[in-house]
């Protein structure tokens, strides 16, 4: 499998928004999106060609598949499971995307990127019900119990972050103890609690093809 070496701002700038993949970075006036508000690569400032229905359905697919850190296959096998399960598709999409543990690392205030959150959970510091949990795509369950064990290092970093991460909002479906590196999955992501712009129906229609 393919590993992505290039520039994160790249990425965000080929969306035209902010993904946030660099953490405090995006905040700052060195994000490459507000300094630069045109598509990365010589001919970038030159394309104002309006997208057809699939180039749109093609970039919401990109945009989420990169906010989430996910390759091809593994974006292609949660719209499969998604598709199997009874209800919204593009809702159930996003609850799975939410649901990995990497996602709800960041999402607590660990960590300031989802890239962070990954190294992090496979540095094997998160534990989940007691258990040491090093699989970055681990789906949370309602009721499960979250906290960090710290080793020789890492306490500092992640004090670092839950400092740089405290005007971010903790979703409704979480609570966190950040005094004692802890926290508790009260229930099930929402299509409501998805914290960017996606439209997941264009997702769908790509798919559905």
């Amino acid at each position: 499998m393919g590993k992505y070496i290039g520039s994160s701002c790249r990425l965000c700038r080929r969306e035209g928004e902010k993904l946030f993949l660099k953490g405090t970075r995006c905040t700052t006036h060195r994000c490459a999106v507000d300094r630069r508000e045109y598509a990365p690569g010589m001919h970038g400032s030159n394309r104002r060609a309006k997208l057809s229905n699939y180039g749109l359905q093609l970039r919401e697919k990109q945009k989420l598949k990169r906010i989430y850190g996910l390759y091809e296959r593994q974006f292609r096998n949660y719209f499969a499971e998604a598709s199997r399960r009874k209800g919204v598709t593009g809702d159930t999409l996003l609850q799975y995307l939410e649901r990995r543990l990497d996602n709800v690392i960041y999402r607590l205030g660990f960590c300031t990127s989802r890239r962070q959150a990954r190294q992090l959970v496979g540095h094997g510091f998160v534990h989940v019900n007691d258990h040491c949990v090093n699989i970055p795509s681990y789906l949370i369950k309602p009721n499960d119990e979250i906290f960090m064990k710290f080793k020789k290092k890492g306490k500092q970093t992640v004090d670092d972050n839950i400092k740089a991460s405290k005007d971010r909002a903790i979703p409704g479906w979480l609570e966190v103890d950040h005094t004692h590196y802890k926290a508790k999955i009260k229930r099930l992501p929402g299509r409501d609690d998805v914290g960017f712009p996606v439209n997941e129906q264009l997702v769908v229609e790509l798919y559905s093809r």
